[in-house]
């Protein structure tokens, strides 16, 4: 039985990586941890096989808990994996210095997170097979009462048979850089025998360059009588690059004087090409193999980092009516279009230039130190290139395409600005289109000038009362029946009609003014909640709140005083919050949601999986439900992800005693799935769209008698 220690402060991770270590070998016991201090602790009294760690945590990073817990004799060999985003190679440095076996890059990959547990897994029982064969021996030793001196040979013996096993290249050297000792591994790569370099110079190893330098490091540990930190070498042998991870310690004999130094190097090619494939990919387009959005945004911060007042230009492309060729031809001709899209604008572009797929039918080019002009020509040639005939199979199309261009330093220094100011000059090139190209122009922050009308027409709106609210209907997926309805706002303008949240929320919560708005949404949705109880409809009503009201209002006042004005039953109401309210407002809002819910009131948090500490709050604030986000549910069929990451969050929910809501709902298959995995509740438009009041009421009245939800 294997015992795997995980140790993450984030819980969702040390949910997967559980999960994941769980399923490693048939008998494996986990032990999760959050906070390194607490995992040190424990290590002081156990002895795991495997110890994973997350790199940036509270207290202490991973290279200082992998140093701490090398510290402790009982622990110091066991293997450490620590994790890292794929572009920390500092911090990858840091943890492999502190004594970390190997790391892995996040996002983490299943399949490499389980290759790579497996093997040191393996490795340590294979530590563990050594140290019993080497208990055993001394037992022997010991009974057997033999000399000295041959037991110290029998044991010399047994332990170059060990360590010949070891898939590692392992020597020693003397003070005169003689080989001491060549395990079997390192001998047959260096195409000799133990045998035969022992007693010769370490050049004979490891050839005469990287010989010299295995020489003048030996002499630094002769000198402080310390291990070296473990380094990466990069050795050329018969045309093949190879890296090794190598590491230097002292060997001392009996007066703990310093006789030799044992050089350990571990093969690390595949794991380097795995980082290597990974950051291609992490930078790259999978279509195109151009580079990506992530990428150009990095380029231009080195530019600017470089030099603040260099000249470029930004082109960003937008091929117009794409949509029309992927409906008519399929995705699949759809594909080979952006991809030889992709090779005319890398053909046109000029030597140092770079050509970026920023994802659908977008693409850029960063053309380096064009005067406008330039730039004008450019995009000109880019669009008569975009407007050659594309044939494919027995299909010809023709395309055009829109350019937007902004340049530094005049149109702006931020990389993001720019990347605003160009995305902007193309939606002006394609509404003067198609096919045409257009720079930026500070007229074109006009969009600007409608937020600031945009507010003024809400704050007019709050005055004149012209919202309303919409109820969409709750399925019990085991009774089959309608049990409550959450309410959303609707805005009926005055003349662009009723628009949806998404249209003004955003403005609302920036101007202050969604507290007014929320504040008479919780009054309307309380007084139709009691309506609805007086007409015989047993429904629960869930309405909204914001961060901004835990912060301005009386929460706790506001919902006594509603309660007492509507008549509705405190039971009868679900107060949905998000992550952000919880996050932004903790201490304040435990306090103040357990009051409420002394009163019967139920609390749910909506948009479940979305935020950045859901685990972390859950143990802080005691509520009712979790509302699945839509994201999730969306892609349901065919994404496994969002699949395992909705059954994660209900099995989390039900283990946590909560119920457990599925919204965003749309397609029988979405719903069938959404059975499966055990969710308690639904709603969306599979069922409704969100409605009037009268609506929602014959919506109920006429809901099948059995419960049949399909």
């Amino acid at each position: 039985m294997s015992l795997v220690v995980i140790l993450d402060d984030r819980p969702t991770n040390r949910h997967i990586f559980s999960k994941l270590a769980a399923s490693l070998e048939s008998q494996v016991t986990v032990q999760s941890f959050g906070d390194p201090l607490e995992a040190l602790d424990w290590l002081a009294g156990h002895t795991p096989d495997l110890v994973i760690a997350d790199y940036k945590m509270p207290n202490l990073d991973g290279a200082e808990f992998t140093r701490r817990m090398r510290g402790n004799p009982h622990v110091a060999d066991v293997p450490v994996i620590v994790i890292t985003a794929y572009d920390d190679r500092s911090f990858r440095l840091q943890a492999l210095e502190a004594g970390a076996t190997d790391f892995l890059q996040s996002p983490v990959d299943h399949h490499e997170f389980m290759t790579r547990a497996r093997n040191l897994l393996r490795l340590r029982r294979q530590q563990q097979r050594v140290k019993r064969r080497a208990a055993t021996l001394e037992r022997e030793l010991e009974r057997t009462r033999r000399s000295q001196e041959e037991a110290l040979r029998n044991s010399r013996e047994a332990l170059a048979q060990v360590i010949d096993t070891l898939p590692a290249m392992i020597s020693a050297a003397d003070r005169e850089g003689r080989c001491v000792f060549v395990n079997a591994y390192q001998a047959a790569i260096s195409g000799s025998t133990p045998a035969a370099l022992v007693g010769e110079d370490v050049a004979a190893v490891f050839g005469p360059e990287r010989g010299e330098r295995s020489r003048q490091l030996d002499q630094l540990v002769f000198g402080s009588g310390e291990p070296l930190p473990s380094y990466e070498e990069v050795v050329e042998r018969n045309g093949v690059r190879q890296v090794f991870l190598t590491s230097k310690a002292p060997l001392r004999d009996a007066t703990n004087q310093v006789e030799s130094v044992l050089t350990t190097a571990l093969d690390i090619t595949d794991r380097k090409l795995a980082e290597e494939h990974l950051h291609h990919l992490a930078n790259h387009d999978a279509l195109t193999d151009l580079p990506n959005r992530v990428h150009l945004l990095n380029r231009i911060r080195r530019i600017l980092a470089r030099d603040a007042d260099a000249v470029f230009a930004l082109h960003f492309l937008d091929l117009d009516r794409f949509k029309s060729i992927n409906d008519a031809l399929g995705h699949h001709f759809g594909d080979q279009i952006l991809q030889e899209v992709a090779r005319r604008l890398s053909v046109t572009a000029r030597p140092g230039d770079i050509v970026a797929r920023l994802g659908g039918d977008e693409f850029a080019v960063l053309q380096l130190g064009p005067r406008s002009e330039d730039a004008a020509a450019t995009a000109a040639l880019i669009l008569q290139e975009i407007a050659r005939p594309h044939i494919r199979s027995d299909s010809t199309v023709s395309l055009t395409a829109s350019i937007g261009i902004t340049l530094h330093p005049q149109d702006g220094n931020d990389p993001d600005q720019l990347f605003r100011n160009a995305d902007l000059a193309m939606y002006r090139a394609k509404a003067d289109g198609p096919g045409e190209y257009r720079f930026f122009a500070t007229e074109l922050n006009v969009g600007i000038q409608d937020a600031v009308v945009l507010e003024a027409e809400l704050r007019a709106a709050v005055e004149a009362d012209q919202f309303v609210l919409h109820y969409q209907p709750q399925i019990d997926l085991h009774s089959g029946r309608i049990v409550g309805a959450e309410a959303l706002m609707r805005w009926q303008h005055p003349t662009r009609g009723l628009l949806l949240p998404a249209q003004f929320l955003p403005a609302a919560e920036e101007s202050g003014l969604i507290i007014a708005m929320n504040t008479w949404a919780l009054r309307e949705a309380c007084a139709q909640g009691a309506a609805w109880a007086r007409d015989g409809l047993s429904l629960r009503v869930g309405v909204n709140l914001t961060s901004l009201q835990f912060r301005k209002q009386d929460i706790s006042q506001l919902i006594r005083q509603t309660l007492r004005d509507t008549g509705v039953a405190a039971s009868s109401l679900e107060l949905e919050l998000t992550e952000g309210v919880l996050m932004q407002n903790a201490e304040s809002a435990a306090s103040k949601i357990e009051e409420l819910r002394g009163l019967g009131i139920r609390f749910a948090i909506d948009d479940f999986g979305t935020g950045y500490s859901s685990l972390n709050y859950l143990k802080i604030f005691r509520v009712n439900r979790l509302k699945i986000d839509r994201s999730f549910i969306r892609n349901l069929e065919a994404s496994p992800g969002d699949t395992a990451i909705v059954r994660a969050i209900t099995n989390l929910g039900h283990d946590l005693g909560l119920e457990v809501t599925a919204e965003g709902v749309e397609t029988p298959e979405q719903l069938e799935t959404i059975r499966r995995l055990g969710c308690d509740e639904v709603q969306g438009f599979h069922f409704a769209r969100p409605m009037p009041d009268d609506q929602l009421r014959d919506f109920v009245r006429r809901w099948p008698a059995d419960g049949r939800v399909s």
